[in-house]
């Protein structure tokens, strides 16, 4: 029986891999193709980013339902759900000719979205529990792969398919994955948490008192900084390259490839790294490395300056996130997870929209720089909670 309950949770992490990867690359297909969405729609910086804000809007509703689906339905079945809608809105973009159009599609996207990363974070805390191993970095390295594989497709197609038929062939690609995976998904139970042995209080929920629940908010706020310029680079790093530095719309899309890349290699290092720094020092040593970045990426002068500023940034970013989650369960269990976890993908939806109005103010090179204040923001948190980090 341990043996085949070790393969079955083994089999779990894979699909749930699967699904954190998906997601990504679906992502990553969608924001590399939005400066010809721009174009297409003749949205201006400002009104863009309010369409942009119909995913925030779609995301934020979707999140605030989705933890009572996922209690009901169970989140298994609630991840398939939403990886077949989001497979099917990501192909609404191209078709819509005006701002108010692509917001309108953009929300039921954005409700997709939001819908798959509460319940496959919500599986895959359940799945971390009956392990009693940190793989969550793991997962979220899935995410920044299926986000490199995404921008480097959108790259390689951007000069050659339409972004009708090359998100098309996303929702194609997204309902073919969801339909194998899914079905393997739905065959297996969330797995139980193992019984605590030797100390029966040991895994017990924690009551959250004003400390606690404070603490758990400031984690939070941590993974909203670190999701903040996540989406930042997501929806505007391809838009600057080509705009403001000239690049083509393959070279472009280069910019969050190269983004995503860092990320997926900070993360799969991140184990190794927080055993050997700490959690404060990789806070506040991503915090630093991210703020430095962004401030080359989106000050260059050229193309190659610009990629390798982007590039570091994503190493900065990459275990920021995963951190503050783990942090906040620690203090509050499965909720303290929920509670970062939601305010760090606000973060990521938030944020592509502000960087659009500060865009329309001043420039998109000086908006993108607000990454680095968030970034440093993440950091000096990280330094102030140092006594925390150990309970």
């Amino acid at each position: 029986m341990p043996g085949s309950n070790h393969t079955d949770l083994t089999r779990l992490r894979i699909v749930l891999t699967v699904f954190f990867a998906l997601d990504g690359f679906i992502f990553a297909g969608w924001v590399v193709r939005i400066p010809a969405i721009k174009e297409q729609t003749g949205a201006s910086a400002g009104a863009l980013g309010l369409a942009l804000l119909g995913v925030s809007a779609g995301a934020v509703i979707t999140m605030m339902l989705t933890g009572r689906l996922c209690r009901r339905y169970g989140s298994h079945a609630v991840t398939v759900v939403c990886g077949i809608l989001l497979s099917l809105s990501v192909a609404l973009p191209p078709l819509t000719h005006s701002a108010v159009a692509l917001g309108a599609v953009l929300l039921v996207f954005g409700a997709a979205y939001g819908g798959i990363n509460v319940a496959f974070n919500s599986a895959a805390v359940d799945l971390v529990t009956a392990l009693r191993r940190p793989i969550m970095p793991s997962f979220h390295a899935a995410f920044s792969l299926g986000g490199m594989l995404g921008a480097g497709l959108g790259g390689l197609v951007a000069g050659h398919l339409s972004p009708t038929r090359h998100l098309l062939g996303l929702t194609f690609v997204g309902l073919v994955v969801t339909a194998v995976a899914g079905r393997s998904l739905l065959r297996q139970q969330p797995p139980k948490p193992p019984e605590p042995a030797g100390d029966p209080g040991r895994h017990a929920p924690r009551r959250l008192d004003g400390r606690r629940r404070g603490l758990v908010a400031v984690f939070g706020l941590i993974a909203l900084c670190t999701a903040y310029g996540e989406g930042a680079m997501a929806d505007w790093g391809a838009l600057h390259l080509e705009q403001d530095l000239g690049a083509s719309a393959g070279a472009a899309a280069l910019g969050y490839s190269c983004f995503a890349l860092a990320m997926t290699v900070g993360r799969l290092t991140g184990t190794t790294l927080l055993e050997r720094l700490g959690r404060t020092r990789t806070v506040v040593a991503g915090g630093a490395t991210a703020a430095l970045g962004i401030l080359a990426g989106s000050l260059a002068p050229s193309l190659w300056a610009a990629l390798i500023g982007f590039a570091v940034t994503g190493l900065g970013l990459a275990n920021l996130f995963p951190v503050a989650v783990e942090r906040a369960g620690m203090l509050a269990g499965p909720s303290g997870v929920a509670t970062a976890s939601t305010l760090g993908y606000g973060g990521m939806l938030l944020g592509p929209p502000a960087i659009g109005f500060m865009a329309d103010w001043s420039s998109l090179p000086t908006a993108l720089t607000s990454v680095a204040a968030l970034a440093a923001v993440a950091a000096l948190i990280g330094l102030l909670t140092r006594r925390s980090a150990d309970g």
